[in-house]
């Protein structure tokens, strides 16, 4: 007799600025795991939250992935759980063996997700809490990054200041001035998919940018522009980290921005025209900034390389990257040997240990 079939809960959407590319990354990760292969081995039971934070069952989770529906028409289910004790409540997943999360920014790739499920306790395929939460928050990875001497771009932090006061932002202002170079990129600590990020080129574009910045974390990094390279490692594993091949993103727009990440044609080069040696130290950082942050299963290390000079500088490391079309990570392992049937297999294998 064969081997009972693995139930793989792959959960998707949420409550983020990220939701509608969670949804492109899960019908990916959907049809490779409905592969002629990976169906001798495994299923899948699909779980949606819609962007009021309710659970759908499995049965329209899985049309919304195989676009029988659209997943804008629970739209009009509202906020109907909210006056449920278990938000959970109707929703079936007791016959789930591993858990996929697939949910890019807040509530998903910060450690929420994680966290409850923790409580079921069945394995998931991703790294824990404290990986998730810390490779969300730039200003606490690139603390930690700092005190262990990794080279980051200069960068200031503004930590709940209040951009209604007037003169809070001129202050800012003017700390910018002082200390980093123009251009600048304004960022909320915590965001994905380069959303609530400005490029600012003059004194004049502060304010907006720090604004636009706030509106999604009070939080907020401000880093040095370069001339540079971007620069992208794949990262999968559990007591041993491997890497893919280096990647390179040229784009279109003036900087790598939401539209550049999943709306443009940018050219990918795999692996990445560089030399060897940078090459090398490229994968020894992406492993130590990893296992730093305690993060494994599957990431994406993002990394700048300076046109002039060569210098290699650590960026940020995404716990849940993208499984788009157009996403770096599957096709950084395609490069590396791993198709996109073979690398979800493999996930949930690293997830098991095996």
């Amino acid at each position: 007799m064969g081997k009972k079939k693995k139930c793989i809960g792959l959960i998707f959407g949420g409550c983020s600025n990220e939701h509608d590319v969670s949804i492109s990354s899960a019908k990916t990760v959907f049809q490779a795991f409905n592969s002629k292969i990976n169906k001798q081995r495994f299923k899948v039971k699909a779980f949606y939250i819609n962007k009021y934070g309710d659970w759908l069952d499995s049965d329209i989770s899985e049309q919304i992935l195989i676009n029988e529906i659209e997943n804008n028409t629970t739209k009009t289910q509202g906020v109907f759980n909210q006056e449920k004790i278990n938000f959970l409540d109707g929703i079936e997943f007791q016959n789930v063996d591993i858990w996929f999360p697939l949910l890019h920014g807040f509530n998903g790739e910060d450690g929420s997700i994680h966290g409850l499920l923790k409580f079921t306790r069945k394995p998931l395929v991703g790294c824990g809490i404290i990986g998730s939460a810390l490779g969300m928050d730039k200003i606490l990875m690139k603390t930690i990054f700092s005190n262990l001497k990794l080279p980051q771009v200069n960068y200031l932090v503004f930590q709940n200041e209040d951009l209604n006061d007037q003169e809070v932002k001129k202050k800012l202002t003017r700390e910018i001035i002082k200390k980093l170079n123009f251009p600048v990129f304004v960022k909320p600590s915590n965001s994905g998919s380069s959303l609530g990020i400005s490029k600012v080129i003059n004194e004049s574009e502060i304010s907006q940018a720090l604004e636009k910045a706030w509106g999604i974390d009070s939080r907020i990094v401000v880093e040095e522009g370069l001339e540079v390279r971007e620069i992208e490692c794949g990262i999968i594993g559990n007591s041993q980290l491997l890497t893919s091949e280096i990647g390179e993103v040229k784009y279109e727009s003036v900087w790598y921005d939401y539209n550049s990440k999943y709306n443009l044609n940018n050219k990918i080069t795999i692996p990445a025209e560089i030399d060897s040696k940078i090459t090398k130290q490229i994968k020894e950082i992406a492993i130590q900034s990893c296992r730093t942050l305690n993060i494994f299963g599957f990431a994406r290390v993002d990394f700048f390389l300076e046109k002039s000079s060569n210098k290699i500088f650590l960026n940020e490391i995404n716990t849940i990257p993208g499984f788009t079309k157009k996403s770096m990570f599957p096709m950084l392992w395609k490069a590396s040997g791993l198709n996109i049937e073979q690398l979800v297999a493999k996930l949930v294998d690293i997830s098991l240990d095996l």
